[in-house]
């Protein structure tokens, strides 16, 4: 049997393959707003942080109006644009079995609820996660509210944790909330990056989760 009671997903990048989607949406709100030009690698660094706290990581000399401004453009360049981003490969059935095997499932999220709510709706995902955390309903990531506040929830201690994630924050908060983690490399993190957070290992894929799971 495994360890772990609760298992818990960041969402971009983990289990939808969107960060091309959320740099193009950002591009587009800098460009509204006409601030210097960034490369999308600096963006891509920045994905799993609360919008604010991303829009402040971009621009650290900005005002607060403008920093909001980007925030909110972002928002709703992302929110009203058509294009659905495919989750990845095995996403949906590794949920499944999870769900099956009588984990407690949770999403810890840079998204806002109103982003949040829409993918899961889109993808179908919504009655398999039991609790779910957002960046505008708790401190961003890597603070450890989000798992912190999931873990009460569901009465279940630090170590039966597990934190699954692409990026340095979502690993940051589960070593902040004294949970372990998982880091998966198809996101918008790399391996040197992730592994310096010391998660229980990285995994190329969501097959590979499944596998580091069934080891346990």
């Amino acid at each position: 049997m495994s360890r772990y009671q609760l298992i818990v997903f960041d969402w971009d990048g983990t289990l939808m393959d969107s960060t091309g989607h959320i740099v193009n949406c950002m591009q587009q709100a800098i460009t509204q707003l006409s601030l210097p030009a960034l490369e999308d690698s600096a963006i891509n660094h920045v994905i799993g942080l609360g919008l604010n706290e991303a829009a402040y990581a971009l621009y650290p000399n900005a005002s607060a109006e403008t920093v909001e401004q980007l925030a909110n453009i972002y928002r709703e360049t992302w929110l009203n644009n058509p294009h659905d981003s495919p989750l990845f490969d095995h996403a949906i059935g590794l949920i499944r079995r999870l769900a099956e095997q009588d984990y407690f499932l949770g999403v810890a999220t840079g998204k806002s609820r109103r982003g949040l709510d829409k993918v899961l709706t889109s993808t179908g995902l919504t009655s398999y996660f039991h609790g779910t955390r957002c960046a505008d309903e708790c401190h961003s990531k890597p603070h450890p509210q989000m798992l912190e506040q999931l873990m009460d929830y569901f009465g279940v201690e630090p170590k039966q944790t597990l934190m699954i994630g692409d990026t340095e924050y979502d690993l940051h908060m589960a070593n902040n909330a004294g949970a372990d983690s998982l880091g998966i490399s198809h996101g918008a993190h790399d391996i040197a990056t992730l592994g310096a957070c010391r998660p229980q290992a990285i995994v190329d894929n969501l097959h590979q989760v499944e596998h580091f799971l069934n080891q346990l």
